[in-house]
C-alpha cells in the first residue's frame, strides 16, 4: 500500500504561488478541514495568531488523485537550483508524439508566462523538441512536456 504524501513548497508570497500553480495544474484552493466552514475559523480554533493566516496557502486536485500542495511562507529567498522539480505533462508527456504535445506544450508556456512565469531554456532530444524548462514567479523550476 502506496503512502499518501503531499508536497510543501517554501515562499516568499503564498496565495500568489498557489495561484499561479491552481492554474498551472488546475488544481483549487485546498478545501478547510473537516469540521470548519473556513480555513479561518480552524486557524482561530487553534489560536494561530492572526497576523499569520496568510502564512501559508494549500491546494488539491478537485479529482483527488494527485498530491496536496502547501505554499509555506519562509523569510530567505531561494539562492541555489533546485534539487526537486515538477515535469508538467501538459502535452501528453513524452509517450505523445511531438506534433501533437508540441502546440499542448507552446499553448502552456504562453498562459504560465502570461501567468508570471519565465521560460529559462527549451531542450532538444536528437535534434527536435522535447520540453521547455520553465520558472514560476518565484523562481521554481519546472518543465513542460
Amino acid at each position: 500500500m502506496a503512502t499518501q504524501w503531499s508536497l510543501t513548497i517554501d515562499c516568499a508570497h503564498p496565495a500568489t504561488l498557489a495561484a499561479f500553480w491552481a492554474l498551472a495544474l488546475g488544481y483549487a484552493e485546498k478545501p478547510a478541514p473537516s469540521g470548519f466552514e473556513s480555513w479561518e475559523e480552524w486557524f482561530a480554533h487553534h489560536d494561530v495568531p492572526e497576523d499569520e493566516w496568510d502564512d501559508g496557502a494549500y491546494l488539491s486536485d478537485p479529482d483527488g488523485v494527485g498530491p496536496a500542495l502547501s505554499f509555506l511562507k519562509v523569510p530567505e529567498p531561494k539562492v541555489a537550483k533546485n534539487r526537486l522539480h515538477l515535469d508538467v505533462q501538459v502535452g501528453g508527456g513524452r509517450e505523445t508524439p511531438w506534433e501533437v504535445r508540441g502546440p499542448r506544450v507552446v499553448e502552456a508556456v504562453e498562459r504560465l508566462t502570461a501567468a508570471g512565469a519565465t521560460v529559462v531554456r527549451e531542450e532538444g532530444l536528437r535534434g527536435r523538441p522535447d520540453h521547455v524548462v520553465t520558472a514560476d514567479p518565484e523562481g521554481n523550476e519546472f518543465c513542460l512536456l
